[in-house]
């Protein structure tokens, strides 16, 4: 909001608008509810708020935890597997989501997801592996895994590693079930309310999908904790968003 031409209170708008809106909420939506002329203001607004979705001291993940990458983009031709990413507007995406037991009411142990963090990935490499490993989970808790080769010694020290082997890639959901259901409804969501994103822009959409989703229960807590952690960030010019994007 640092020297913004907009209102202070279109600002307060778009941030209820961003953390409260179910589906999410595009630039061109944002637009046409506050009466915004341009669309690039819009989309400016939102990505600034996208920034302010990151609190640079959360707890890393810890517990159970399952973890996958997928490839989101368009199709891409004669290219199978995750040697897909060589493919234009295709992007490799790395997540990571808490297994949280309870039990039900006939008591009968059940499964749900906790807290998630999502990271694009350069390549699924044991260095880039163990690289967001360390930077969103705990030392001690356990991985779960389709035993990709990725996820080796080197990368899982100072984690338990348990393999699921999938030997049928259409059944690949059912030994990674929460980690899988995040993919899709983010899938879902970059196409239904984005129609698809350019994959320099798409860890800010991938921040802001982890944003809603650890807090899909509470929306006016995430109303409120956006803003708390807006305030705690260093100016974000058009400018210097832009070039951030290019890295």
């Amino acid at each position: 909001m640092h020297r913004s031409h907009i209102p202070i209170q279109e600002w307060f708008w778009a941030a209820y608008l961003v953390a409260t809106h179910t589906p999410g909420i595009s630039a061109v939506q944002l637009q046409r509810q506050l009466g915004i002329v341009s669309d690039t203001t819009a989309w400016y607004m939102l990505h600034r708020l996208r920034k302010g979705m990151v609190n640079d001291n959360r707890n890393h993940l810890s517990g159970l935890i399952e973890a996958d990458e997928t490839i989101l983009g368009g199709t891409a031709q004669r290219k199978r597997g995750r040697g897909v990413i060589a493919a234009k507007h295709k992007s490799l995406v790395i997540g990571a989501v808490e297994v949280v037991a309870y039990m039900d009411k006939q008591g009968k142990r059940r499964e749900r997801a906790g807290r998630l963090r999502l990271s694009t990935l350069e390549n699924a490499g044991a260095l880039f592996i163990r690289n967001f490993l360390t930077h969103y989970i705990e030392a001690g808790s356990t991985l779960r895994t389709d035993g990709w080769s990725g996820y080796s010694d080197a990368a899982l020290v100072g984690y338990k590693h348990r393999v699921r082997l999938v030997r049928i890639p259409e059944r690949a959901h059912r030994v990674a079930p929460h980690i899988h259901r995040v993919f899709g409804n983010l899938q879902t969501w970059l196409n239904g309310t984005h129609h698809g994103v350019d994959p320099k822009y798409l860890q800010s959409y991938l921040d802001e999908y982890v944003f809603r989703f650890n807090r899909r229960n509470i929306p006016m807590a995430a109303f409120q904790t956006l803003l708390g952690i807006s305030t705690r960030k260093t100016p974000l010019p058009l400018r210097d968003l832009v070039m951030l994007s290019q890295q």
